[in-house]
């Protein structure tokens, strides 16, 4: 990896509304130049994907809660601060991402933006290595899901657009909470509630298919389903999903540690209503149950999710993993196709 000493500062051109607070430490750029592929490959029963891209490792939304901090430990970096403050990005995505897609094994299976990191952190902005690789796929004509937290998104409206009329896209809005305070508490740099309902809506109108993802969950915060079920349809999403807080290895002590800074009060009601939640721990590690909770609590909440969505008609076709896909990938040539 290749440390940048200036690297660029995307407030300077993109107004806040649109990637978040700047956070108030300086962050730390490093350019990897040598990454050697760019799709990966998912088993997990857990989530709803098998094949994913992360542009970028770290992530300056800095969510105190975020099941990916441990994967910065890799580098040998930390899982708290480092997390939001030394970011990799991945310079030959783009181009990994092509000969990827040529490789006879590759068989236009659908594509998640993103994992361990979001697509559009404010640093993607100025590197656009989200967009190429959408761009990508447009060329391909393979289908591709996002899940953001990002505003920024708004700027790629007309590669999506390609996207959508050429193969297939579904763009997920992480919105957890709708209280502006209790989200700037726990994902601190990432763009306000608001901006994200307004991105939702302005994709949506552009023909583009959208969700929310109230995820993750956070029993004793997230208390406000019904209201974000309905924002979320007066701005044009069809799908909804819902998922359970997962704290895994460091991150339940960098969490516990930021909730009790910034919310005192709430503090002891939500560690005790997760560990009620997890069989009286803070996570689970078991595979199908990572994202899933239990207990009367949790049932209540996935109960009042489910009456909110049939009431509003989400995800009538098919849950988030039933989206229908159609089998549009093809590999392009110097020659266009007869229909082309």
């Amino acid at each position: 990896m290749r440390y940048v000493a200036n690297p660029p500062n995307p407030w300077l051109t993109h107004s806040v509304e649109w990637i978040g607070e700047p956070p108030p430490a300086k962050i730390e750029v490093f350019e990897e130049t040598e990454t050697r592929s760019i799709i990966s490959h998912n088993d997990s029963p857990d989530v709803a994907f098998d094949y994913s891209i992360n542009c970028y490792r770290g992530c300056v939304h800095g969510c105190t809660y975020c099941f990916s901090r441990p994967t910065h430990e890799y580098l040998g970096y930390g899982a708290g601060t480092d997390f939001e403050r030394k970011i990799v990005v991945k310079l030959r995505a783009p181009e990994l991402l092509r000969h990827e897609l040529m490789k006879p094994s590759w068989k236009g299976e659908q594509i998640v933006f993103s994992f361990t990191s979001d697509p559009y952190i404010p640093l993607e902005a100025n590197y656009k290595l989200t967009r190429r690789c959408l761009e990508v796929c447009a060329d391909f004509r393979n289908p591709i899901g996002i899940v953001t937290k990002s505003a920024l998104i708004r700027r790629d409206v007309d590669v999506l657009q390609r996207l959508s009329h050429e193969a297939s896209v579904g763009v997920y809005f992480s919105i957890p909470f709708a209280d502006y305070n209790i989200a700037r508490a726990v994902e601190p740099f990432a763009p306000s509630p608001n901006a994200r309902f307004e991105a939702m809506k302005i994709l949506a109108e552009a023909g583009i298919q959208v969700g929310i993802g109230i995820a993750p969950t956070i029993p004793g915060l997230t208390s406000d389903i019904p209201e974000l079920l309905q924002r979320a349809k007066d701005c044009g999403a069809t799908k909804a999903f819902v998922n359970m807080l997962r704290l895994p290895g460091s991150v339940a002590p960098y969490f516990e540690q930021r909730l009790r800074e910034k919310l005192p009060t709430k503090a002891d009601r939500v560690l005790n209503r997760i560990r009620d939640a997890r069989g009286g721990k803070l996570n689970s590690s078991v595979f199908g149950e990572r994202m899933r909770g239990k207990g009367e609590y949790w049932s209540a909440q996935e109960k009042l999710f489910e009456v909110y969505c049939k009431r509003l008609g989400f995800n009538e076709h098919g849950a988030r993993d039933n989206i229908q896909i159609v089998h549009t990938f093809r590999r392009p040539t110097a020659q266009g196709g007869l229909f082309d």
